[in-house]
């Protein structure tokens, strides 16, 4: 009875003040609810934008390789103004929303001014010499904007802690794939055979939900210090203990997360491509019609929000590597399943289900890198963490998948049909080596 009666009752957030207390709450929402908006307005944007940016450079100069060199040279860029400026950077100075504004503010003027390049060429009869403009002014341009990137990953996990990261990071994403359905929806009416590109209408929608985002990241950046409302910086817990905290003498352990998932990705990503031929192109296939593909295609963004919503929540009660773990069994399964899909329900729910798998690793990898990279190095860790994300936009499928079935068909003479499948199953072996290396030197290592 005399223990019982020292116990104090327990509170949700154990401060010394309550209206202390109630204010970091609410300070916390209000930042939540800002980088909310934030995330949305930035993937309407990518959705308005790139839904059609490939078919617009494929009109300006007919060269597959040349449009698909696009993904590639951003990611390029991204890298090198991630990991040789912006991540150092962010952690010497200890700037977060401050990228951020400057990199939406650089991204909003350069719009305007590749737009006005790519108009004079077209105007002179040079198509061809408009379309690299476009190639490469916005790589140049992600040299600058990749300042942005780093930022917001920096910044989400300091506003977090490890045992809400991945239901926010996983509401956000829900946020984002929301953003892109808009996005997507907007393109469509948008685009118009390229005149929404040709007379800048989409150049100039894009620069102004650019300026909002900075407004945005204005006000955000008045309460940057702002964490989860606790007292102190809570521990891990003890199933996440293996995942533990980077420092001098582990720092091989995130290494290992990062070559693990590089080697996930480019298997996974690598035949984004291919499979918008497999399901359009190839008659002995679905020959899916345009608005086929775009349930299809419908079913991998909802898959991605249903997972995303999910997979955080269920990450933080259950540990982040058995739920990436899930999220790779799926990213196995489905290659596999695409040739056995022959009619477009069952195509657009086996899809969904890759795009759960994508989401789900994703989402859950963000906040396992953010539970392991300290603070002090979030910005240069976190470049890296991109980087290897990053390789889905382009390289993957520019590097290995494209040429694994050209190879196929013209060093081998196989139909496409099944230099498509035999890519497919490439896919899986390759993301079953990134699994197995993943839960040998991550899953099973005690820090």
């Amino acid at each position: 009875m005399r223990f019982k009666s020292k116990m104090k009752p327990r509170r949700l957030f154990p401060v010394k003040n309550a209206n202390v207390g109630t204010s970091k709450v609410t300070s916390f929402l209000n930042v939540f609810f800002s980088l909310g908006v934030f995330q949305f307005l930035t993937f309407v944007r990518r959705g308005v934008f790139y839904t059609f940016m490939i078919n617009y450079l494929f009109m300006l100069m007919p060269k597959a390789t040349l449009t698909a060199a696009l993904g590639t040279l951003n990611m390029l860029a991204s890298a090198l103004g991630q990991n040789l400026l912006w991540g150092r950077i962010s952690d010497r100075y200890k700037l977060r929303a401050k990228l951020i504004i400057i990199g939406e503010t650089i991204a909003g003027f350069a719009y305007i001014m590749v737009f006005l390049i790519h108009k004079s060429l077209i105007s002179t009869g040079s198509n061809f010499t408009a379309g690299l403009a476009i190639i490469f002014g916005l790589s140049i341009l992600e040299f600058f904007w990749s300042m942005s990137d780093v930022g917001w990953a920096a910044l989400l996990t300091d506003v977090t802690t490890p045992q809400i990261r991945g239901r926010v990071v996983g509401t956000l994403n829900f946020v984002a794939s929301l953003g892109r359905l808009v996005g997507i929806l907007f393109a469509g009416y948008l685009y118009h055979d390229g005149e929404g590109f040709r007379n800048g209408t989409i150049f100039y929608i894009v620069t102004i939900l650019l300026f909002i985002g900075a407004t945005i990241m204005t006000l955000i950046s008045r309460h940057e210090k702002t964490r989860a409302p606790t007292q102190k910086q809570p521990t891990i817990e003890v199933r996440e203990k293996r995942e533990g905290k980077l420092d001098g003498e582990n720092e091989g352990f995130y290494k290992w997360f990062l070559a693990s998932l590089m080697v996930i990705v480019l298997g996974a990503a690598s035949i984004n491509q291919i499979f918008l031929l497999f399901i359009k192109e190839t008659p002995e296939g679905l020959n899916a019609s345009d608005p086929e593909m775009s349930l299809i295609l419908s079913a991998w963004t909802i898959g991605g929000m249903l997972a995303s919503i999910a997979s955080g929540g269920l990450a933080d009660k259950i540990g982040r590597s058995r739920v990436i773990l899930l999220g790779l069994g799926l990213a196995i399964i489905t290659p596999l399943l695409y040739s056995v899909a022959l009619n477009v329900p069952l195509m657009a729910l086996v899809y969904g289900l890759n795009g759960v798998a994508f989401w789900t690793i994703y989402t859950v990898g963000f906040a396992f890198a953010g539970d392991i990279i300290p603070e002090s190095k979030r910005g240069r860790l976190f470049s890296r963490y991109n980087t290897v994300m990053a390789l889905s936009w382009g390289p993957a499928g520019f590097l290995i998948g494209g040429p694994l079935a050209d190879v196929q068909v013209e060093g081998f003479g196989l139909p496409k049909y099944t230099a498509y499948v035999n890519s497919f199953y490439a896919s899986s072996i390759v993301v079953v080596l990134g699994t197995m290396l993943f839960a040998i030197k991550v899953v099973k290592t005690k820090v």
